[in-house]
C-alpha cells in the first residue's frame, strides 16, 4: 500500500499524464461535435500541457510547491482554446492547493482536484454541464469522499480513474448535440487520458510520448508585424527582462518602473515578473531590479538604429522586440487563417495578425506577445473563433494595458467590427458600436464532413460536402457549388443588403467567380462580393449582411 507520494513521484505522474494525452490527441480530436476536418481540442490540450512539461523540466529539484508553480505557469502561458484554458486553470487549482507540501496523502490530492475544479469553474462565465466542467467536477467530488475512506493513493486513483470514465460516458446525457453526434465530450476526454497516465506511473508502468504523436510547441502560430516608424522616439532604448523574486510584487515593480519611461508592460506569475519599458537609462532600470532578486533574460535594443539591425542583448534566451511608435490610441490584434484574410485585416488597419484559427489556436503567450509589441492607449483583440476568446481573454488579465476584447466567433464577425470603427470616439463607445455590429452579420462555412452523422435531421456522409452556420449544419451534398448556394438561401431574408464570399486554398479563382455569377443571377437585388481568403479546409467563408 502507498499512503504517500514525493515531489519525485508527483513529476512522474503528471509527465505519464502529459504523455498519455499527446499520444491520443488525435482521438480526442475526433470527438468533435461537428464532422468538420478542424477538430481540436487535443491539439490544443496537448500544446498546452507541452507547455507545461517544458517548464517543468526547468526545475531541478523534487519540491513540490516548485513543481506545481512550474506546471501552472507553463500551461497558463501556453493555454490554446477554451479546453486548452480550462485545463491551465485546472492545474493552476491543483497547484495551488498542494503548495507547501512536502508529501502527499489522498486527502491532499483529493482536494488539490476538487480545487482545480473550482479554479476552473471560476475561470468560465458561463458554465457548461457536460463538458470538461462536468468530469472534473464530479471527479473531484467523488475524490473528497472517497479520500476519507481510502488511504491507499494506489486504489485512490484506480477509482478515481474509473469515476472519471463513468461521468465522461454520462456527458451526452447533459448535452444534446454530443448525443446527437454520437460522441462524448472531447476536453472530458482529454482530461481522463491525463488521469490515466498518472494513474499508469503507480502501477509502475510510466506513458511514453510516441514519437509520432507529439506534439511540437515550436508548431504555434506566426505572428506578423506591421510595418513600423521610429520618427520621434522619445525613450531611445527598448528594455525588457526578467525578473526572478520572491521578494516584490509585480504592482511594486510596475510603480517602480513607472519612473523610468513609457510603454511600461509588467506580467507577473509566481515569483518570476516580466518587464517590458522604453527607457533613456537601461542601465539602471536593470540595476534597479537587481535589487529584488535575479535576472533570467534581458534585452536591450536601441530602437534609434532599428534599421541599421543594432541590438545588444544581455544573457541568454533574449526576445527580439520590434520597435515601437509613440503610444497611439488605439491598436488591433486579429487572428487569421489563410493569407488572403490577413492582407484583409491589415488593410483595415489591424497592427498584428496572429495566424492561427479552427486547426492552430493561438495561445495565450502569443497574444500576450503581440500586446507587448503594440504601443496604443486601447488596444482591441478580434480572435475571430468561438474558441480562441479565453486565450484572449486571459492575456487581457495577465496585461497591464487597456484590453478590450471582443468576442468575434468568426473572420466576417471581424470585419463587420472593424467596420463600425470610429477612430474619433472613445474606447468605449467603440466597444459598444462593435459588440452591436456583431448582431448585424451572419455567417457560414463550407468544408466537408470527416464521419458518417446524422444531425438537424441531415444525412451526413463521410466526405460529404457541408454547410454550417450560426451553430447549426444546414446543408449537405456532393458538390461544393451547389451546397453553397444551398447555404445562402438559408441564410439570406428580406433585410440582407450584402453577401461577402471568402474562397479558400482549394478554391480557384474561376469557380469562384462562376459562383457568384450564379448568386448575381439569383439575388438582383443584393450586392454580391467575392475575395480570395486563402483559408485551409474551409471552401467558403459566408458573410450576409
Amino acid at each position: 500500500m502507498i499512503q504517500y507520494i514525493d515531489g519525485k513521484k508527483l513529476r512522474e505522474m503528471f509527465v505519464s499524464g502529459a504523455n498519455n494525452l499527446q499520444n491520443h490527441k488525435d482521438l480526442v480530436d475526433k470527438l468533435n461535435v461537428f464532422p468538420v476536418p478542424d477538430g481540436d481540442t487535443g491539439t490544443n490540450m496537448s500544446l498546452t500541457i507541452s507547455y507545461a512539461m517544458q517548464e517543468l523540466s526547468k526545475v531541478e529539484n523534487d519540491d513540490i510547491t516548485d513543481i506545481g508553480k512550474a506546471l501552472s505557469k507553463g500551461s497558463l502561458m501556453g493555454a490554446r482554446g477554451n479546453s486548452g484554458v480550462i485545463l491551465s486553470q485546472i492545474i493552476r487549482g491543483i497547484a495551488k492547493s498542494i503548495e507547501g507540501k512536502e508529501k502527499l496523502s489522498t486527502q491532499d490530492l483529493a482536494k488539490a482536484f476538487k480545487n482545480g475544479s473550482d479554479t476552473a469553474y471560476k475561470a468560465v462565465i458561463k458554465p457548461i454541464e457536460g463538458t470538461i466542467l462536468t468530469v472534473v467536477r464530479e471527479s473531484g467530488d467523488y475524490a473528497v469522499k472517497l479520500a476519507a475512506r481510502e488511504k491507499d493513493i494506489v486504489r485512490f486513483m484506480s477509482l478515481l480513474v474509473k469515476e472519471s470514465n463513468a461521468s465522461l460516458k454520462r456527458t451526452p446525457d447533459l448535452l444534446k448535440n454530443l448525443k446527437d453526434a454520437g460522441v462524448v465530450d472531447s476536453g472530458g476526454k482529454g482530461l481522463v487520458c491525463i488521469y490515466e497516465g498518472m494513474y499508469e506511473t503507480l502501477l509502475g508502468n510510466s506513458i511514453v510520448k510516441n514519437d509520432r504523436s507529439a506534439s511540437s510547441v515550436s508548431s504555434v502560430p506566426v505572428l506578423h508585424n506591421a510595418n513600423i516608424s521610429s520618427e520621434d522616439i522619445k525613450f531611445q532604448y527598448c528594455t525588457e527582462f526578467i525578473l526572478e523574486s520572491d521578494k516584490v510584487e509585480d504592482t511594486t515593480i510596475r510603480d517602480i518602473m513607472l519612473n523610468y519611461g513609457d510603454s511600461l508592460a509588467v506580467v507577473g506569475d509566481d515569483g518570476v515578473i516580466k518587464v517590458h519599458v522604453h527607457t533613456n537609462d537601461p542601465g539602471s532600470v536593470l540595476q534597479e531590479a537587481l535589487q529584488y532578486g535575479q535576472l533570467i533574460t534581458t534585452k536591450i535594443e536601441n530602437m534609434k538604429l532599428q534599421h541599421e539591425n543594432t541590438l545588444l542583448e544581455i544573457g541568454k534566451e533574449s526576445e527580439q522586440v520590434s520597435a515601437t511608435v509613440e503610444e497611439r490610441d488605439f491598436g488591433f490584434i486579429a487572428t487569421s487563417m489563410g493569407e488572403g484574410l490577413a492582407k484583409i485585416f491589415k488593410d483595415f488597419g489591424v497592427d498584428h495578425v496572429i495566424e492561427g484559427g479552427q486547426t492552430m489556436n493561438p495561445s495565450t503567450e502569443d497574444f500576450m506577445k503581440a500586446i507587448d509589441k503594440i504601443s496604443a492607449k486601447n488596444i482591441f483583440i478580434l480572435p475571430n473563433n468561438g474558441n480562441i476568446i479565453m486565450a484572449a481573454n486571459q492575456a487581457k488579465e495577465l496585461s497591464d494595458k487597456n484590453i478590450i476584447v471582443l468576442p468575434t466567433k468568426n473572420t466576417p464577425q471581424g470585419f463587420s467590427a472593424l467596420v463600425s470603427f470610429n477612430g474619433e470616439a472613445s474606447a468605449e463607445e467603440n466597444e459598444e458600436a462593435m459588440l452591436e455590429a456583431l448582431k448585424s452579420v451572419k455567417s457560414g462555412q463550407v468544408t466537408f464532413a470527416v464521419r458518417d452523422t446524422v444531425m438537424n435531421e441531415i444525412d451526413v456522409k463521410e466526405g460529404n460536402i457541408i454547410g454550417i452556420a450560426e451553430g447549426n449544419l444546414l446543408a449537405a451534398g456532393e458538390d461544393v457549388e451547389e451546397t453553397t448556394v444551398r447555404l445562402v438561401e438559408d441564410l439570406v431574408n428580406e433585410d440582407t443588403a450584402i453577401i461577402t464570399l471568402f474562397y479558400g486554398e482549394d478554391v480557384t479563382e474561376s469557380q469562384a467567380s462562376d459562383l457568384g455569377n450564379i448568386l448575381e443571377a439569383k439575388y438582383e437585388d443584393i450586392d454580391i462580393e467575392l475575395y480570395y481568403g486563402g483559408q485551409p479546409l474551409y471552401y467558403y467563408l459566408i458573410s450576409v449582411e
